[in-house]
């Protein structure tokens, strides 16, 4: 706690003054925390729910690095074998200026002598207040830009430096960076990182967002065994007898009407919610399973968490699965991607589900499991909506290796198990079957147009996007789970 307060002081986070008047304080607590390398660590913030907008904050946003650029990053540094090196930025808040004027009372136990009627005005920002990140967002992108880094508009949290020798990719994610490129040219960048920021050097990255990251120069396993096991324990599934599927074949949730159980509903959001993390990091074989049951989580009864808790036992059975992105074997590959939709699923809307999986370097980079906002009249329709949708995110990750400076195909090729769905794209034609479909997904007909996707048949049997649209059975699960690059460690 002590040390706390001494690094608070050597920032000149705050100084002591007299509270004017008409001013209101904000309290503090201490925090404590055991990090994952065994360090105690206890942190002073501030309780920023006490805040008054327009007089202790105004903007608050932070852009943070999205989850598929993070694994879109990985890949490329598997298949162009780059070298990693990764910082934390110590106390990263505390460097953050602050515009807006603050004031917080003086911790106990450290309430300075004859001075006990002060309070701190606060100079930059602490931990706890709503404007932190925010703040210490723009510190961060203002420092890299003076070494050379460039913000993509396609990610706010990955910045690219660029001279004769090569490329830097910085992702940043808070205070933890991870820096890819030559090895010479990456560690220059870094030495000249933390020369501007107190940072601890982390060599090779092992974690990053919750992630186990296991590379050989070659071949890059993603996996969040350690939160799992956490996860399993806090609900008291670690000992759980395995399930093969995240959901019984064929089973589709019905939605309950009835009186809501507030103690129910708490567990339920809260065993859907440690799922949902789960699922966006490297465990795209739970999409379905999780966006379905998440759709419960304003009212659920004891079956939808008996369902939710069948997905744990399925983990429980998988946790050692990672993530892999495999190296330069796969260099001539490029983007792919799939798409595929299950029709009028729906049992109350009749709305149809769908599925959208990217892949690079044998990997899934990007996954998508929703249920359609619309419903879709045919089979074809529903496939030509969740098509458009795939061709969307197949375009911003094109425009993620443009800005990056990566070469890579032409065209990207999506496969679409659903011959009516590629005419309709490949052909801008009104029929009477289709002229009622919106606007807004007749985009992928100019992306064909335009060549920057290409699309091809797939038999629904081949398709591993079908495993976003439904619960399958033991079989086919287990074979396109393999496609998305999901294998034992």
């Amino acid at each position: 706690m002590a040390d706390e307060i001494d690094a608070l002081k050597s920032r000149q986070v705050f100084e002591l003054v007299e509270l004017p008047k008409n001013r209101k304080t904000i309290k503090g607590r201490w925090v404590y925390d055991i990090k994952s390398d065994g360090r105690k660590r206890a942190r002073f913030v501030a309780k920023g729910f006490s805040q008054v907008e327009g007089i202790d904050f105004e903007a608050l946003f932070s852009p943070v690095v999205r989850y598929e650029s993070v694994r879109f990053v990985f890949a490329l540094a598997a298949l162009f074998g780059w070298y990693m090196t990764a910082v934390d930025v110590k106390t990263a808040f505390l460097y953050s200026k602050l515009d807006e004027e603050i004031y917080m009372d003086q911790p106990e136990g450290f309430v300075a002598k004859g001075q006990e009627r002060k309070v701190y005005r606060l100079h930059r920002a602490i931990y706890g207040l709503k404007q932190a990140a925010r703040a210490w967002w723009l510190e961060l992108e203002k420092s890299v830009r003076k070494l050379g880094f460039k913000r993509l508009h396609s990610d706010s949290g990955i910045f690219i430096y660029r001279d004769q020798d090569g490329i830097v990719i910085m992702v940043a994610y808070v205070d933890d960076i991870i820096f890819f490129g030559l090895k010479v040219l990456a560690d220059q960048k870094k030495v000249e990182f933390m020369r501007v920021w107190e940072c601890r050097d982390l060599g090779t990255p092992t974690e990053f967002l919750s992630m186990t990251i296991q590379y050989n120069g070659n071949t890059i396993k993603l996996d969040q065994t350690k939160y799992l096991e956490k996860v399993l324990e806090r609900f008291g599934m670690a000992n759980a007898k395995p399930a093969r599927t995240p959901m019984v074949e064929g089973y589709y949730p019905a939605k309950y009407e009835g009186p809501n159980n507030a103690v129910l509903t708490r567990k339920y959001q809260s065993v859907i919610g440690s799922l949902l993390y789960l699922m966006l990091g490297t465990r795209p074989d739970i999409a379905y399973a999780v966006t379905k049951m998440a759709q419960h989580c304003a009212n659920p009864t004891e079956e939808h968490l008996s369902k939710a808790l069948y997905i744990m036992k399925y983990l429980a059975g998988t946790r050692k699965y990672s993530l892999v992105f495999e190296g330069r074997k796969g260099l001539g590959q490029g983007l792919e991607s799939y798409t595929d939709s299950d029709y009028a699923q729906d049992p109350t809307h009749r709305l149809s589900q769908t599925g959208n999986l990217v892949l690079l370097a044998s990997g899934a980079v990007s996954w998508k499991s929703y249920t359609q906002k619309s419903i879709a009249t045919s089979s074809t329709e529903a496939e030509y909506m969740a098509l458009s949708d795939c061709a969307k995110q197949v375009i911003w990750l094109r425009i993620l290796l443009k800005e990056l400076g990566i070469p890579m195909q032409v065209l990207v090729p999506i496969y679409v198990d659903n011959q009516g769905a590629i005419f309709n794209a490949s052909n801008p034609v009104q029929e009477r079957r289709t002229k009622h479909i919106d606007v807004r997904y007749h985009l992928i007909r100019q992306y064909v147009e335009n060549e920057d996707v290409s699309l091809f048949y797939i038999p629904t049997d081949d398709n591993p996007a079908d495993i976003f649209t439904k619960p399958l059975g033991r079989v086919k699960f287990e074979l396109f789970r393999k496609s998305l690059g999901l294998v034992f460690h």
